[in-house]
């Protein structure tokens, strides 16, 4: 079964950092673009940042300048480093993929989510 996997999050003090890591794991063919996506509750989710395979980024204009998305193909993970936090980062943070597993369609893969809280 193919997934993505995450890890990290926390509770943070304002101006603290903090990083996510996520891994796809199983029979994977391919990944194309990975990114990160958070939601609080009553909000829709929106995306925070996204990397392509070659590593052209795009950010949210909420979190330029203090978010950097990364990734490593050879490892199939995708990681987002969160400086300077503000409480209105508080969120549950979703890992995504579009990801073709061997023999199967590409889709795209939601990671379980894991909650970032920023408060002093």
């Amino acid at each position: 079964q193919v997934q993505l996997v995450e890890s990290g999050g926390g509770l943070v003090q304002p101006g603290g950092s903090l990083g996510l890591s996520c891994a796809a794991t199983g029979s994977i063919f391919s990944i194309g673009t990975m990114a990160w996506h958070r939601q609080t509750p009553g909000k829709q989710r929106e995306l925070v940042a996204e990397v392509a395979i070659g590593g052209n980024t795009n950010y949210a204009d909420a979190v330029k300048g203090r978010f950097t998305i990364s990734r490593d193909n050879t490892k199939n993970m995708v990681y987002l480093q969160m400086n300077s936090l503000k409480p209105e980062d508080t969120a549950v943070y979703y890992c995504n993929a579009q990801l073709a597993p061997r023999y199967g369609p590409r889709m795209s893969y939601w990671g379980q989510g894991t909650q970032v809280t920023v408060s002093s």
